[in-house]
């Protein structure tokens, strides 16, 4: 469980380098819930590669893995072209991304640190 404000603002201060991280650890722990989807590190170089796919792939597998837990979707793919909205699109999409994730891990017990 990880706070959006916290993505957003480490991705800022690195200058996209915890970004990037944040990208391996939300493929890889969705990937590690049912070894379904994509990996931490294909994850993170598509995201490095072309980060617009990532854009749209991460909210897809976060969403597909909610619905495996029995949880509705709450965010897919089409949140990808949040990113396209100039200053705020970006930082919507961390929020609403992030918090899915959050809501579909503290469903399985797991709390805040």
């Amino acid at each position: 469980v990880r706070s959006p404000l916290v993505v957003i603002l480490l991705s800022i201060i690195t200058l996209g380098i915890y970004g990037l991280y944040w990208h391996y650890a939300m493929f890889k722990e969705t990937n590690e819930y049912d070894n379904e989807g994509v990996s931490g590190i294909v994850g993170l170089l598509i995201s490095f590669v072309c980060g617009i796919i990532a854009a749209f792939l991460l909210p897809w597998q976060v969403g597909e893995t909610r619905k495996r837990a029995g949880l509705a979707e709450r965010v897919n793919a089409i949140y990808g072209l949040l990113i396209l909205i100039p200053f705020v699109g970006w930082i919507v999409w961390v929020v609403l991304v992030q918090n899915a994730a959050n809501e579909l891990w503290e469903s399985q017990g797991a709390v805040a640190a």
